[in-house]
This record gives structure tokens, C-alpha cells and sequence, in this order.
């Protein structure tokens, strides 16, 4: 009796197949029980072992996911494992690197990587005519007096604005318009000479911007000087036009151009905005100077001070009428005093005209020409047009 109840009779050994399923190893190992295993499936269950990727990134899917799967039931298929990404992919991804461009200045061309964009010589456009936006460091003086040179443009603002009384003082003085253009000529053929002579050597161009650097932007340091375009809008306007359209011409270019880019400035921001560069603070500044201008031009100074002797030659467009065309009239089936206005109602609507078009001038791009250029000539057209048919 002792020797059999220290010896007990061990429970019925299950029977197992030779290659035991995943599932039924992990059963057995929680079982505390541990058949049989040959030789050929230890070394297949430890070389799976070896090779199953630790899983680092487990969350609440994952362990639902593995509750799942021991409560599925016995099958002698495997399982599925999901194959967990590796931190680093075995093969190494080539990175594809875009080519960078060099940036567009404002008048089109991509720059070199310096502050100078390429030289003139490098082929030309309409937009090398543009008065773009200046950049910051290509002339020293801009660096030095940043607010009052480069910020507000003092210096170049007021000689654009003596522009303008020096045409009064010759209006009042009786020059005519015959008088003054071949000086503007005269000063054009030298300045345009010296601006191609420092776009060949730039030694000369540093020292040229050295010495009028306080009257350009720096847009100019490889552009054509702003004062080309001056002289040629105001030649172009005192020589095809009448007297007082050409004076006005030149009068809105000096100050309306100038309001436009002060009050632009200042109070842009705060109102929308036409096109780039362009805001309504700007353009209505240039308006409501148009209109004092030709109210103080046609209703003061020149009733006051002509008509001068050598008026006969050049006369006035606008002699205070205006009225409506002869077609017109005759459709409408009025008289032309009926269809005339003259006193100040003709000088009010005069004035709101030029206002408009000095502000419309102001505004346009052509081809991206310099404004000094477009303005006394687009000007010069629209009050051209305008007394042509009603004047």
C-alpha cells in the first residue's frame, strides 16, 4: 500500500501531433504541459521565433485585435500575422531634389544670387522700362538714409514737384512750348548717353549712383534713369499738343504722379487695392490733384497772366465752352446755344475730366513703361480727345 501511494498512477498522456500547431503550443504552454516535440519542429518554431518582428506600436486595435484571436477556436492552419512596418524601410528611398530657381525681380528677369540683378546687356523686354518696386542695399546711400531716400523718396520727390512750378514760371513768363522743347531734348540725348555708358562699365556705374543715388531707385541700378522717361513724356506732350494741354500735361505728371505715390504710401493699406503697386488712396489722390490743378491753371493763372502776344501761334484748346458735337445736336433737335455750357459749369466739368484722366493715367500699365512716360502722354490724349469733340 505505501509503495503505490507513493508512486501514483500518472493521468492519460494526451495525444499530440508530431508538428504542433502555434495555436496548440501556446495552449500547451499555458497549461503547464509540454509534449513531444521532435527535433525538425523545435528548430521550425525557433527559427519563427528568430524572425518575428517586435511589434512597437500597440494600441487599443491591436489589443482587441489579439483578445480576437485567442478566442478563436482550435484550426490546424496558422494565423495570420499583420507585418508591422519597420522604423527604417530596407531599402533606401532615393530623395528627389527640385532644382531651385533663382528668383523673378519685379521687372521679370531671374537674378543672378546677388543684389544686382544681370546685366542690361542680357536681353531686353518691355518690362525693363518698368518702374518696379525698389530692393534694399544696391546703392549706398539708400542703406545710410533708408526713411528719408529710400522709404519716402524725399530728394526725387521734390524734383519731380519743381518740375511743375518751373513750367509756371515759363508759362507765366510768356515762353511757348517751341521754346522749352529743345532743351528737353538737349538734356535727353546726354542723359540717356551716360546710361548706356555705365550699363557697359560698371566701375562707372558704382561711381554714377555714388554721385545721384539720392535721386534713383534701385530698381534704376541696371534700368534706365526715371529722368529719360521724364523728359521724353514732357517733350512728347509740349511738342504734339496744343499749349494748354501740353502745360497741363506736364503739370499732372509733376504733381498728380507724386500725390499718387505720397498719399499711396501712407494710406494704401488701408484701401483696396487696383492692381499691384496701385491702391484708391492713391488713385483719388491723384484725382482731387488733377481737378485743383486744372481749376487753378484754366480758371486762375490763365485769365489772369494771357493771353500773350505770340498766343496767335499757339492758341488754347480750351477757351471756357463747351458744347456738344453738330450731330448731336441735330439728332437731339437743339440749338447749339442750348447744347453749349461755358462760364464756371464748362470749368467744373473741364477740371472733373482731367481730374479723372490724370487719376485713370496714373493707374493704367502699358506694357509696363515707366509712368513718367505714359502719364503726360495718356493725359495729354484723354483731354486732347475730349475738347476735340467738345470743345
Amino acid at each position: 500500500m505505501s509503495r503505490s501511494s507513493s508512486n501514483p498512477i500518472p493521468a492519460t498522456p494526451r495525444v499530440i501531433s508530431p508538428s504542433p500547431t502555434p495555436s496548440e503550443t501556446r495552449e500547451a504552454s499555458q497549461d503547464g504541459y509540454f509534449g513531444p516535440v521532435t527535433r525538425s519542429a523545435r528548430k521550425k518554431a525557433a527559427a519563427a521565433q528568430a524572425h518575428t518582428p517586435i511589434d512597437e506600436d500597440l494600441d487599443e486595435d491591436d489589443e482587441q485585435s489579439a483578445e480576437l484571436r485567442r478566442a478563436r477556436s482550435k484550426s490546424r492552419s496558422p494565423m495570420r500575422v499583420r507585418k508591422v512596418q519597420s522604423l527604417t524601410s530596407a531599402k533606401p528611398t532615393k530623395e528627389v531634389i527640385t532644382p531651385k530657381h533663382p528668383p523673378v525681380t519685379p521687372n521679370g528677369k531671374q537674378t543672378n544670387g546677388h543684389l544686382s540683378p544681370p546685366s542690361a546687356s542680357s536681353g531686353w523686354s518691355w518690362r525693363d522700362l518698368s518702374r518696379s518696386p525698389s530692393p534694399l542695399g544696391l546703392i549706398p546711400i539708400h542703406r545710410q538714409w533708408r526713411s528719408f531716400v529710400h522709404r519716402h523718396e524725399v530728394p526725387r520727390k521734390l524734383l519731380h514737384v519743381s518740375i511743375g512750378f518751373f513750367c509756371i514760371w515759363a508759362y507765366v513768363h510768356g515762353l511757348q512750348t517751341s521754346n522749352i522743347t529743345p532743351y528737353l531734348m538737349t538734356a535727353l540725348i546726354p542723359i540717356a548717353t551716360i546710361d548706356y555708358v555705365r550699363f557697359t562699365y560698371p566701375s562707372f556705374n558704382r561711381l554714377y549712383v555714388r554721385v545721384c543715388g539720392a535721386l534713383m531707385r534701385e530698381s534704376e541700378y541696371q534700368g534706365w534713369n526715371g529722368v529719360i522717361w521724364y523728359l521724353l513724356g514732357a517733350w512728347i506732350v509740349l511738342w504734339f499738343f496744343p499749349k494748354d494741354v501740353g502745360v497741363m500735361g506736364v503739370l499732372l505728371l509733376s504733381w498728380c504722379d507724386t500725390a499718387a505715390s505720397t498719399v499711396g504710401r501712407a494710406y494704401g493699406r488701408y484701401t483696396p487695392r487696383i492692381r499691384r503697386g496701385k491702391s484708391f488712396a492713391g488713385s483719388f489722390a491723384a484725382f482731387v490733384i488733377g481737378v485743383i490743378t486744372a481749376v487753378g491753371f484754366w480758371g486762375y493763372l490763365a485769365p489772369r497772366t494771357g493771353p500773350f502776344p505770340t498766343d496767335i501761334d499757339w492758341p488754347f484748346m480750351f477757351t471756357g465752352t463747351l458744347s456738344l458735337p453738330g450731330v448731336v445736336r441735330e439728332a437731339v433737335g437743339l440749338t447749339e446755344a442750348q447744347a453749349s455750357i461755358s462760364g464756371g459749369v464748362a470749368l467744373g466739368v473741364m477740371s472733373l475730366w482731367t481730374g479723372l484722366v490724370a487719376s485713370v493715367s496714373e493707374v493704367v500699365d502699358i506694357f509696363g513703361w515707366d509712368d513718367n512716360l505714359t502719364i503726360p502722354v495718356l493725359s495729354g490724349l484723354g483731354m486732347w480727345g475730349f475738347l476735340k469733340v467738345f470743345g
